[in-house]
């Protein structure tokens, strides 16, 4: 009797399927194939992939790659978690500023990170520059760039919000009563936290560290900007290839390696996700704690940390530390708006392939096209994995549309190079190639964010429009859009900033006259002068605020029950 009802419920979520699986199976999974036909199709191509697997080279990258991913984890571990109690179990004032800014670098481009490092601690960042001047020394008192110790750091600068919120969060929502009786038995802090509070995390903490392991893992600008020419992923080993060598066939090797290891850790996320979303709800209403003296020196190296390369990145945009020449003139020493308005100055010697404002005009248009087409596949996704009914299906598809979390920007790329370069889908020379590689990056971000808030509207307001004689379309526009309007908002602005600040692909994909910021800013900060990284930091510090702005109001959107991570 009710079987019609039924099935038509089951095709109207499978129209609702159609965008999604359709758009993933055409920009997602039809690349990567490609990819796999292009490293293993034929007998000579085998012959490649044996080749470069024996290479000593590839062997390199591959240690270093999963070695700077491994050790960049565990710091980001053990500087996080520590903030992650505070956050759960103390009340201080400027709590949620604190957040906020520190969840400011992980919306940050890794362009702007690794310029922000570069201002603070490069060869011509304050720490050097001003050392060599106090000091009286010829050379940089301090290398920090083209080192190890760069990648690392800003690693966990990027990632430490990640443990602070995910794990945060989740440690909030335990019962604190189970820790007090503990106590009350005996035990003490150290044996409150090995036998009560690390078993009850471990999903939230295990599922952290797989996320700050794929984005270490697939890490790119950081590697390329920070690392120099002595350390190389996967993933610059990748854009080496393609880029100088032009040699697409190891390239897609190297892209199979990384994807044999990333889709993995992707899939073995979504399942610990899955868990840290629905954590043991606080079932005693306990009081936050004060902050301790040394807890509050902790949070406020935490601060310095996440700030300073930051404010160093932005101080150094308005600074000149030494003598130039511009075509128009000298740059006084001191304040100068100079690197400003040499970005602007249309009559300025030629150093990017368009000029800055028309950069910035095909960075905002990329944005706009970006979040459309990840809002059009995003939503009808979120919708259908929200309703209820369908657990079993639901578990089986989080993850494939999960998938491009895991997969590297370069990756995606390179699979847009060797996949969409015939007809009928010849879109080498199309203005929607890079808005279509950002939607695949930005997508995960919107189906996680609108999710929950969807999950969280009543089925009673469903029934009773229904009732009343509203579609389902209509229940859509009229009930779950407006009452999820947020969360839609937080979906929108990050895909506009992920649009933003992407580089690992775009480096690949995009044409000349068509240079967006990051690949502007990769572009003058390469460039030897002061003039040129003057603009290079004057140009990330606009990113930057930009992006900081958008953060600061997902901040203030952000429903409570959602997590986009």
């Amino acid at each position: 009797m009710n079987s019609k009802p039924t099935s038509g419920r089951s095709a109207k979520l499978a129209l609702l399927w159609l965008p999604p699986l359709a758009f993933l199976g055409l920009f997602y999974f039809y690349p990567l194939m490609r990819i796999l036909s292009t490293g293993l199709g034929r007998s000579e191509e085998a012959m490649v992939f044996a080749r470069v697997l024996a290479s000593p080279g590839t062997q390199r990258v591959l240690w270093f790659t999963f070695w700077q991913a491994g050790v960049s984890t565990l710091l980001t571990l053990l500087l996080g978690l520590p903030g992650a109690y505070l956050l759960a179990r103390r009340s201080f004032r400027g709590k949620a500023l604190f957040r906020a800014v520190t969840g400011i670098p992980f919306v940050m481009p890794t362009l702007v990170v690794a310029a922000g490092f570069s201002a603070l601690l490069g060869p011509q960042g304050w720490v050097n520059v001003l050392g060599q001047d106090w000091l009286g020394l010829p050379e940089p008192p301090i290398t920090f760039v083209n080192t190890v110790w760069a990648i690392l750091v800003a690693h966990v600068f990027y990632n430490l919000t990640i443990v602070l919120r995910l794990v945060g969060d989740y440690w909030e929502r335990l019962d604190p009563n189970l820790e007090a009786a503990a106590r009350s038995m005996g035990a003490g802090t150290w044996q409150v936290l090995r036998r009560v509070s690390l078993p009850l995390l471990a999903p939230a903490v295990l599922a952290a560290a797989l996320l700050v392991f794929i984005f270490n893992f697939s890490s790119f600008a950081v590697v390329l900007l920070l690392g120099g020419p002595r350390f190389a992923t996967l993933e610059v080993e990748i854009f080496y290839q393609v880029r100088s060598l032009f040699d697409l066939p190891a390239a897609s090797v190297l892209s199979i390696l990384q994807l044999a290891s990333t889709l993995v850790l992707t899939i073995l996320y979504t399942g610990l996700a899955a868990k840290v979303a629905r954590p043991i709800r606080q079932r005693a209403s306990g009081q936050a704690g004060r902050l301790g003296r040394l807890e509050g020196v902790y949070l406020a190296g935490i601060f310095a940390f996440t700030a300073l390369p930051l404010l160093a990145l932005a101080g150094r945009s308005f600074t000149h530390l030494g003598p130039s020449r511009t075509p128009d003139g000298t740059i006084p020493t001191g304040f100068t708006l100079a690197f400003y308005r040499a970005l602007f100055d249309t009559g300025a010697e030629a150093v990017l392939a368009i000029p800055v404002p028309q950069s910035i005009g095909v960075s905002l248009i990329n944005a706009l096209l970006t979040v459309g087409l990840a809002l059009l596949v995003g939503l009808p996704a979120a919708w259908a994995l929200s309703r209820r009914g369908r657990s079993v299906f639901n578990r089986l598809i989080d993850p494939v549309l999960m998938l491009p979390l895991g997969t590297s920007a370069v990756t995606m790329g390179l699979g847009f190079i060797v996949a969409l370069n015939r007809p009928p889908l010849d879109l080498r020379t199309s203005p929607l190639l890079v808005p279509l590689v950002h939607a695949l990056v930005a997508f995960p971000f919107v189906v996680r964010a609108l999710v929950p808030a969807l999950q969280s509207i009543r089925p009673r307001l469903h029934q009773a429009a229904m009732v009343l004689g509203a579609s389902s379309g209509q229940v859509l526009r009229r009930v779950d859009l407006p009452l999820a309007g947020r969360a839609l908002l937080v979906a929108a602005t990050f895909a506009f900033m992920i649009s933003l600040g992407e580089f690992g692909a775009t480096a690949l994909i995009s044409r000349p006259s068509f240079e967006t910021v990051p690949t502007a800013i990769y572009r003058l900060l390469g460039r030897p002068g002061a003039l040129n990284y003057g603009q290079g930091m004057a140009l990330s510090t606009i990113l930057m605020l930009i992006t900081g702005a958008g953060m600061l109001s997902i901040e203030r959107w952000r429903m409570g029950e959602g997590q986009v991570f």
